[in-house]
């Protein structure tokens, strides 16, 4: 292996590093623990060098929403395709996205309350942002035409909720009921499950 290649190899074991910490500082302490300066101070490299591999803050919270996009399809995919049918893969889809939230919920922090410079719904929206969107759609096309707007209302839908849950508004004892409600409102069903 070249100097080049092992250098490329170290910055980037770098970054996965600087994610990794931030990330577990956050869930442990919340996000105003995580700064550049107790980055670096974790990691034991200086401040220069993590501002060699993130512009700012923002940038690293960018960085480990992205990672949290890419855990949150993997959780909405697998949760659809273990589904009886089209009404079972929103509701277990409705489910796990809600169970995610709840069980990480410094990256769901990250990724849908901080700021990140993340760019949704746009042209140069990334391919996680992207792939997230299509985990959702999927399950929310059977039941509307207009996939788009359909996907976009069921995941503030679903957002609204565990917002309203973390922070102590709606009780989470009603958390299925809610779920169920909510999927029967985009089924047109009235029949409970």
């Amino acid at each position: 292996m070249g100097i080049t290649e092992r250098k490329g190899r170290e910055r980037a074991e770098r970054e996965v590093r600087i994610v990794a910490v931030a990330r577990a500082v956050a869930e442990r302490e919340g996000w105003a623990a995580v700064t550049v300066r107790r980055l670096a101070d974790e990691i034991e490299y200086s401040q220069p060098v993590l501002y060699s591999h993130f512009k700012n803050r923002d940038a690293i919270v960018a960085a480990v929403a992205v990672e949290g996009f890419r855990e949150l399809t993997a959780v909405l995919v697998t949760a659809a395709g273990n589904s009886a049918n089209a009404r079972a893969a929103l509701e277990n889809a409705a489910s796990a996205y809600l169970h995610f939230a709840f069980g990480h919920p410094a990256l769901y922090e990250a990724m849908f309350v901080l700021p990140s410079g993340l760019r949704f719904a746009e042209e140069d929206t990334g391919p996680e942002l992207r792939e997230a969107f299509g985990a959702l759609a999927s399950v929310v096309a059977p039941f509307h035409d207009d996939n788009a707007v359909a996907t976009e209302t069921f995941w503030a839908a679903l957002h609204g909720l565990a917002e309203l849950e973390r922070t102590k508004r709606i009780r989470p004892v009603a958390r299925l009921e809610r779920v169920r409600l909510l999927v029967r409102s985009f089924t047109g069903d009235q029949d409970s499950i």
